[in-house]
């Protein structure tokens, strides 16, 4: 694992569209501080408020369903099972999802997505605003939504190389990070006041609405017409993509660090209702407190890194912040005061998302266009698979042993221990 990364800097049909296009870009991009550069281009402009505001509802929406699991069913493993059935479609889905994602228009794909998930949400809201949800219809609308997830996420990560090219792509990715982040801000605050006051189901109705915005967006945008790539025969386009990875030490070291990190680390989320509730007892406003906290953390973390050059050594950052984040999390778990716990958390949010960003980044910067698709699935599989399951796994080990805070503390010094062992093995990865 020590042999140095492959950069790809050969020249694709996408970059020589983009370099063609170059000047008239110019001539209609906006003046904006190097931090923005990547919201000059006019498609990620609409893209990026399309989710900013589609996002907020979707976190809404996840703190809302925690708490209503948690009214209906006083059980940490069922709130660790919703996340199970989540996690596994894009398990079993994002692999081939990723392959999809290489040969059919990216635009065309999330807007089917997206159309879906807006349909789930308005189906759990009604449900619930009647009065005939069960655990039942949470745990199947979760299974829905994990494998529209499944197609969704792969081409998202793929689709931003071609709305600013390659030159802002590193940006771009940073500015997405502060799109999910800052919504994990607003979102959970706005969702824990919503569930106090009035219930879980006008939060599922927002986030429902709130799809409109990103759909609006998709349309509005102005792509060249979509050319599919010549090359790898279908049959065996996902076996390529999995054969570069083993054979790519560096993106093979970054997608076991990102999966260690996923799988360990991130067990607290589905969890969070049970802290807030009989660990700090602060309700549910408090819920949204909580998770408001971890996405200012997190926001600050991707605004720092949307200002980073190219000649900062991520790879030096990348082991600081994986090395960070399993202490924050455990002080987490010591915390009886909400104010500590949201200092902490905060904490938390900013190693891990630089952690997962800078991740991200690198591998985005060395993997070749014609596998973008396929390479994200699996970075979308680590993320968002096995995080869930990790929870599953926690909920059910906390359930017997009745100690949510010594689950969770656990889980992240394994997450130390792993990615410590990961990053000896990597010595390489301190070069990038």
């Amino acid at each position: 694992m020590a042999a140095s990364p492959r950069i790809h800097s050969a020249s694709t049909p996408l970059e020589s569209t983009q370099t063609e296009a170059a000047p008239e870009q110019k001539k209609r991009q906006l003046r904006l501080p190097a931090m923005l550069r990547a919201l000059r281009h006019r498609n990620y402009r609409l893209f990026f408020i399309g989710q900013l505001i589609s996002l907020t509802g979707t976190w809404m929406q996840t703190v809302a369903q925690g708490w209503l699991v948690l009214r209906l069913t006083d059980s940490p493993l069922l709130l660790g099972l919703v996340a199970a059935f989540a996690s596994l479609p894009i398990l079993l889905f994002s692999l081939p999802a990723g392959a999809l994602a290489d040969r059919v228009p990216k635009r065309t794909l999330l807007l089917t997505t997206q159309v879906i998930a807006m349909l789930l949400a308005l189906v759990l809201a009604l449900l619930t605003l009647t009065g005939l949800v069960q655990v039942w219809h949470v745990l199947l609308l979760a299974a829905l939504l994990g494998l529209v997830n499944a197609f969704d996420a792969p081409a998202r990560q793929a689709f931003t190389v071609e709305m600013v090219g390659r030159a802002d792509l590193l940006n771009a990715i940073a500015l997405n990070s502060s799109i999910f982040n800052g919504a994990r801000t607003i979102g959970p605050a706005v969702a824990g006041m919503v569930v106090a006051a009035i219930g879980e189901g006008p939060a599922f109705l927002l986030n429902g609405l709130s799809f409109l915005a990103v759909i609006a967006g998709l349309l509005m945008m102005r792509l060249p017409p979509f050319q599919a790539p010549s090359g790898a025969r279908r049959t065996n386009q996902l076996r390529e993509g999995l054969r570069y990875i083993a054979g790519e030490p560096a993106v093979r070291s970054l997608l076991l660090l990102a999966g260690s990190l996923s799988l360990f680390g991130f067990v607290y989320i589905p969890l969070l209702p049970v802290f807030a509730r009989d660990v700090l007892g602060a309700g549910a406003s408090g819920l949204g407190w909580l998770s408001a906290a971890s996405g200012l953390g997190a926001l600050t973390a991707a605004l720092l890194l949307a200002q980073f050059s190219d000649r900062v050594r991520r790879g030096h950052l990348v082991i600081a912040a994986l090395l960070a984040y399993p202490v924050f999390m455990i002080g987490f778990t010591l915390a009886r005061s909400l104010p500590l716990a949201m200092i902490l958390l905060a904490l938390s949010g900013l190693s891990g998302v630089t952690a997962m960003a800078l991740i991200n980044t690198l591998i985005q910067s060395i993997v070749p266009d014609t596998l973008r698709g396929r390479v994200m699935s699996v970075f979308t599989l680590l993320l968002m698979g096995l995080s869930p399951l990790g929870g599953m796994f926690a909920g059910v080990i906390a359930e017997y042993f009745g100690s949510v805070t010594l689950v969770v503390a656990t889980s992240a010094a394994l997450a130390w221990l792993i990615c410590l062992f990961g990053i000896l093995r990597a010595p390489h990865l301190r070069q990038l």
